[in-house]
């Protein structure tokens, strides 16, 4: 029996990536892949065609400066090509003169099988202009000016500025509060930026992303500026709010909040009371600080308190001072019910979000302005939060809660 070929690093290539989009898209079945694909596939070629119409007229789409030519966009036509993963339907424009001739598929052309992985592997990894011209030179056989990609790009940004801008909801039952560091090139050099975000749960149960902000750092001023924002936007008021251990954070939420429930994420009081900790001891100084905010109740907590003081103080006393001075935290976590306790006492649902737009980050050195940071996370935020699309687990039990907590909150509904 014939032994089968040794896979080439080509074909390894595509099933890493093949892989990886069933992953992120939660993908269970071979013919869902294959739906996947081609819509992913096909939203690209197109904005790739009116990219390259832009260029050929001079102009983008919707532009109010005076033009150069007489010619004007003149609609569609639609396009059947065959691809790896069937035939697609792409929408090709038109201009009125008919000199438009595109090249990214050309005029008689009906097969794109050979560069689907091409393009959609250049997508997936945000690869630099220059990456991306080669890419397409290669497997192509023409160039895809600098122009081009740039307007690729720049028909992100309506998206991105409604996106950013759009109304909200008037309620939120939570919102959770952090930042994550991006290098941003500024006069001339790479600088930290803080990517300061909030997920918002409405009254459904249903999380989502209410926007993002870069700012110089994650300074209580920035995070004011942007509750205001909120507020602006049509956010009349947010019931629970959970927040890392920045000082004058929650002072400036309850400027702009006043009735919300500011609470502070036990698990970022645990990591700096941990920086104090060997690791011969780590497990168990985590356990037991672990049992403070898990306890069944705040006299349960208070004992679990005074055990870690007891045990740790003489040999960690710095490690056990972080919790004396945050106990405060604790007692108010205490004043509610469990389920609400539950969404509360950590900002990890947004940490691990923040994980998520890092594969955007991660490895690209500093992008070159606020605007190019805000474009790829956009991209990577839509990517996401596509498959949030369900309540949270127990929501009717919370909801019960909320409801007694704050009775006169359905006013707002």
């Amino acid at each position: 029996m014939a032994r089968r070929p040794k896979p080439t690093p080509e074909e390894l290539r595509r099933r890493a990536l093949m892989m990886e989009i069933v992953r992120e898209e939660g993908i269970t079945s071979t013919e869902e892949l294959y739906t996947t694909l081609r819509d992913m596939f096909a939203g690209t070629m197109e904005d790739l065609l009116k990219a390259e119409l832009d260029e050929h007229l001079g102009y983008e789409k919707h532009e109010q400066k005076p033009k150069e030519t007489t010619n004007r966009r003149n609609g569609t036509t639609t396009k059947t090509v065959r691809s790896r993963d069937g035939e697609l339907e792409i929408e090709i424009p038109r201009d009125r003169e008919g000199s438009f001739e595109p090249q990214v598929i050309r005029k008689g052309q009906k097969d794109v099988s050979e560069i689907q992985e091409k393009v959609m592997s250049m997508y997936a990894k945000g690869l630099s202009d220059r990456d991306i011209s080669a890419i397409i030179q290669d497997i192509y056989g023409f160039t895809l000016s600098h122009e081009t990609i740039s307007r690729i790009i720049a028909n992100v940004q309506p998206r991105l500025e409604d996106w950013q801008t759009r109304p909200l909801e008037a309620l939120y039952a939570f919102a959770y509060v952090d930042a994550m560091v991006v290098k941003v090139k500024e006069n001339g050099r790479a600088i930290n930026k803080s990517a300061n975000t909030i997920i918002g749960i409405d009254m459904e149960g249903r999380k989502d992303v209410l926007g993002i902000w870069i700012n110089q750092n994650e300074g209580a001023h920035a995070w004011m500026m942007i509750f205001d924002e909120l507020r602006a936007r049509g956010v009349e008021q947010i019931l629970f709010v959970c927040i890392d251990g920045l000082k004058e954070l929650g002072q400036a939420v309850s400027s702009i909040f006043p009735q919300a429930h500011v609470q502070r994420c036990m698990v970022h009081i645990q990591r700096n009371s941990m920086k104090y900790i060997p690791t011969k001891h780590y497990k168990e100084f985590c356990r037991d600080a672990k049992a403070i905010y898990a306890a069944v109740s705040i006299q349960a907590a208070t004992e679990a308190m005074n055990a870690l003081k007891e045990r740790w103080l003489a040999e960690y006393p710095l490690a056990v001072r972080v919790w004396v001075e945050n106990f405060e935290h604790v007692e108010r976590l205490f004043e509610l019910p469990v389920a609400i306790r539950k969404m509360v006492y950590t900002t990890n649902l947004v940490e691990g979000f923040h994980s998520a737009l890092r594969k955007v980050t991660r490895g690209k050195g500093a992008f070159p302005n606020d605007e190019s940071v805000m474009k790829a996370l956009f991209l990577r935020v839509m990517d996401v939060i596509k498959k949030w699309t369900v309540p949270i687990p127990n929501w009717a039990v919370i909801l019960s809660q909320i409801d007694i907590l704050f009775p006169d909150v359905c006013l707002l509904g």
